[in-house]
C-alpha cells in the first residue's frame, strides 16, 4: 500500500519562496536511473573493479624471479682441526671469525596450481561484492518509488482541492446575492467562507508537504527540482501474474556466493600441493666451499628446490566441511529469499485485484456523488437548502474523488511493486 509519508515529511520540511525556474518533466524510469547514477554505492563497483585488477596483478607477480640477500658474521669457539701431522703437507686452521654474504635467485616452476587459483577466486570475489552493490542498488527503487507515488498523490489531492474550492465559491456566489436580496440568511454566507479558509489550509499543507518530498527526492537525484516539476504519471504497464521467473539480483549474488565457495574448495586443495622451483645462490666469505681453505673466496651453486609444507594436511578435512557448510548457508539463504519472494508476490496480486475491483467502481460513485451535488447546487441557488447541507454534498463528492484518487494510485503502486519484486525493469 502508499506509505503516506507525506504529511509527516511536509511537517518538517519547510520551503521559503523560489526562485522561478523552467518547468521539468520526469518519469519513474528516468527518476530510477538519476538515482541510481548519484547514489553513492554506485562509486563501489568501480573500487571493486580496480581493487581486484590491482590484487590479480600482485598474484601474477609470483612467477617473477625472487631475488634474497642474507649476510651474517659469526665466532664460533671451535673449529674443524685435523690432528695429524702429514709429511710434506701444511694445512692451515680455520679462523673462528667466519663471514658469509649470499645472494639466491629463484623462479618458480610449479606451485600446484595456487596462483592459478588464488586468481580465480579473486575474481569471483570481486563479482560477489559487485552483485552486493547491485542489490542495494535495486532496493533503492522501492524507496524512490515510495516518494515518486506520494507526489503523484499530492498533485492530485491538489487538483482535487481545486475543484472543492470552486464548488465552495459558487455556494458563496449564489447565497452572497441571495444575502443581498433579504432571502438567505447571512450565517449561511459566514458558513461557506469559513470553509474556503479550511479549503485555502488545506491547499497550503498540500503544497508544503509536496515541496518538503519534492526537496528529498532532489538529494538522491543530485539536482535542483523547483516547485513546478512535474512528474509524470507511470504508463500501467501488463502485469503477468508469476512466481516461477525471477531475475532478482539478490538471486545473482547467491549464485556468486555459491561458486566462489566452491573456488575456496579448489584453493584448499591447491595450497597443499608441493612447490618446485630453480634456485641459483651466489655468495662471497670465508670460508668459501672449500672448508679447507681458510680465504675469503666467492662461490655459487645452483639447482632445483622442492618445498611441501605437509601442515595443512592436518586440517584440510575440517577446510573443506567448513566451506561445505557455508555453501549450504548460502543455499538456505536462497530458498528463504525464494519462499518469502513468493510469498510476497501472492499477496501483491491479492492487492491488485482489490485495487482493481475498487477501482471499477469509482467512477460511479463519483458520478452519482456529482449528479447529487449538482442538484444540492440548484437547491441552493433556488433558496431551498441550507449551507450547510450544500456543504455536506460537496464534501461527499470530495471525499468519493479522494477515494477514486487513493484507489488508483495504490492500484498503481502495487503493479509497480509486483515487478519490482519479479525484478522486471
Amino acid at each position: 500500500m502508499v506509505k503516506f509519508t507525506a504529511w509527516l515529511l511536509g511537517g518538517i520540511l519547510w520551503l521559503g519562496p523560489a526562485a522561478a525556474q523552467p518547468t521539468q518533466h520526469l518519469t519513474l524510469d528516468q527518476v530510477w536511473d538519476l538515482a541510481r547514477k548519484n547514489y553513492p554505492a554506485i562509486h563501489r563497483k568501480d573500487l571493486v573493479s580496480q581493487t581486484a585488477s590491482l590484487t590479480m596483478a600482485n598474484l601474477q607477480k609470483a612467477f617473477l624471479p625472487q631475488v634474497n640477500l642474507s649476510g651474517q658474521a659469526t665466532y664460533q669457539s671451535d673449529v674443524t682441526k685435523i690432528s695429524v701431522a702429514l709429511p710434506g703437507f701444511h694445512l692451515d686452521p680455520l679462523s673462528r671469525d667466519q663471514y658469509k654474504l649470499v645472494t639466491d635467485v629463484s623462479q618458480l616452476v610449479y606451485d600446484g596450481g595456487q596462483t592459478r587459483q588464488q586468481k580465480a577466486a579473486q575474481q569471483l570475489n570481486a563479482a560477489v561484492e559487485d552483485n552486493q552493490v547491485d542489490v542495494e542498488l535495486y532496493q533503492l527503487r522501492d524507496r524512490i518509488t515510495q516518494i515518486y507515488l506520494s507526489i503523484l498523490l499530492l498533485d492530485e489531492e491538489r487538483r482535487q482541492v481545486d475543484l472543492v474550492r470552486q464548488d465552495i465559491q459558487t455556494g458563496i456566489d449564489q447565497v452572497q446575492a441571495q444575502v443581498a436580496s433579504g432571502v438567505a440568511y447571512h450565517s449561511d454566507l459566514n458558513t461557506l467562507k469559513a470553509e474556503l479558509l479550511k479549503t485555502d489550509q488545506r491547499a497550503t499543507e498540500v503544497t508544503a508537504s509536496r515541496n518538503g518530498l519534492l526537496q528529498a527526492l532532489a538529494l538522491f537525484l543530485n539536482r535542483d527540482l523547483g516547485d513546478s516539476t512535474v512528474l509524470e504519471i507511470p504508463a500501467p504497464a501488463g502485469t503477468v501474474f508469476s512466481d516461477s521467473v525471477l531475475q532478482r539480483p539478490e538471486l545473482k549474488l547467491y549464485a556468486s556466493q555459491s561458486e566462489y565457495l566452491h573456488q575456496q574448495d579448489r584453493l584448499l586443495r591447491a595450497r597443499n600441493l608441493p612447490r618446485a622451483s630453480l634456485f641459483v645462490q651466489g655468495g662471497y666469505g670465508r670460508p668459501g666451499l672449500n672448508l679447507l681453505q681458510n680465504a675469503f673466496a666467492f662461490y655459487y651453486i645452483g639447482g632445483v628446490r622442492l618445498n611441501w609444507s605437509l601442515a595443512g594436511l592436518y586440517t584440510l578435512r575440517k577446510d573443506r566441511e567448513l566451506v561445505e557448510v557455508n555453501r549450504r548457508l548460502v543455499d538456505l539463504q536462497r530458498s528463504t529469499f525464494l519462499l518469502n519472494t513468493s510469498t510476497q508476490l501472492r499477496q501483491q496480486q491479492a492487492e491488485i485485484e482489490k485495487w482493481q475491483a475498487l477501482v471499477a467502481s469509482d467512477d460511479t460513485i463519483v458520478a452519482l456523488r456529482a449528479s447529487v451535488k449538482e442538484a444540492a447546487r440548484a437547491r441552493l441557488e433556488n433558496g431551498v437548502m441550507t449551507a450547510n447541507d450544500y456543504l455536506r454534498e460537496v464534501n461527499a463528492e470530495d471525499q468519493a474523488r479522494q477515494a477514486r484518487i487513493t484507489h488508483t494510485l495504490e492500484l498503481l503502486q502495487a503493479c509497480i511493486e509486483y515487478q519490482l519484486l519479479q525484478g522486471r525493469p
